[in-house]
Parts: C-alpha cells; sequence; structure tokens
C-alpha cells in the first residue's frame, strides 16, 4: 500500500511526486520528532548535572583536579555525547530505510531512543565499571533500533540498483 505526497516548486515549475508506504507518518514521527524529545531529555539530565556539580560554560567536559566531580560530570555528559554522535545518521538512516520497512523502522525509532536514555543512565552510575556501565542498564537495546535503520536503508539501497 502506498500514499502520495506531492512537492511544489513554483519557481521553477517543477513538480516533484513521492510515493511513501503506509504507514511512513510513524517513520517520521520516530526520525524527526521522537529524537528530538530525546535529546532535550538528555540534555537536561546535562544542565541538572552542571549544576550539581559545578561545571560552567563553556567547558563541555570537566576538568579532573579543577572540577571536584569531573568524572560524574563527565560521565553524564559522555552519555548524552554518544548520543549526539549517532542521532544524525540513524535520522537518515531512518527516513530511507522506511520507504522500505516502515513499521520495523518505527519500532526501531523506540529502541534507539530508549536505549538511549538507558545508555545514558547506565553510564552515569558511578557504582558501576566505566567500560559496561552504558550497557548494564539496558542500553545495548538502542543498537536493535540503529541497526534496524541501517539494514533497512541497505535493503532498500540493494533494490534500486537490481531494479
Amino acid at each position: 500500500l502506498i500514499s502520495s505526497c506531492c512537492i511544489v516548486y513554483s519557481r521553477v515549475g517543477i513538480m516533484v511526486s513521492l510515493n511513501v508506504p503506509d504507514n511512513y507518518g510513524y517513520v517520521v514521527l520516530g526520525a524527526g520528532v521522537l529524537p528530538v524529545l530525546t535529546g532535550i531529555y538528555l540534555s537536561g539530565a546535562v544542565m541538572k548535572a552542571r549544576k550539581d556539580y559545578d561545571v560552567q560554560y563553556p567547558n563541555l567536559y570537566a576538568v579532573p583536579k579543577l572540577h571536584k566531580d569531573a568524572d560524574a560530570f563527565n560521565r553524564v555528559q559522555r552519555g548524552h555525547q554518544n548520543y549526539l554522535e549517532g542521532s544524525d545518521s540513524y535520522a537518515i538512516m531512518t527516513l530511507v530505510g522506511g520507504l522500505k520497512h516502515p513499521l520495523a523502522c518505527s519500532i526501531g525509532s523506540v529502541c534507539f531512543c530508549i536505549g538511549s536514555v538507558l545508555y545514558m543512565t547506565g553510564y552515569k552510575d558511578a557504582n558501576l565499571d566505566v567500560k559496561t556501565a552504558r550497557y548494564k542498564k539496558g542500553g545495548g537495546i538502542k543498537w536493535i533500533g540503529f541497526l534496524t535503520s541501517l539494514i533497512s536503508c541497505c535493503k532498500l539501497g540493494y533494490d534500486l540498483i537490481k531494479g
């Protein structure tokens, strides 16, 4: 089942028609809206940590020996930074891969965003070893979402090449 979407650019007189699968609206929400809300939530945790650990701007990270709780703050900041490092490629792969597998990519978006929050939750827990903390509280599910979009995107590319 395919829905149609028309984009008109009147200045040059070109009209482009893009057919998208049913349920593609969920892909748009999952790749466009949900990651923004996740980013806002994660940045809120960093702002709270800045206040709690007295790390002032413009410092991106706390400096050990200069900031008393540098490691505690840096763990929160690193959890957020990890999300930022992958969210742009994730959104692109989801929007493209969702043209082939819209429901899988939509569900993957939920896994990616919830997994990103759980990744930070584990990473900032100073009671856990820093090398494994990010996955101790469920952060690994973000990779289910990431790989779902990657595979869907690859599948679409392959199908377009094979015609």
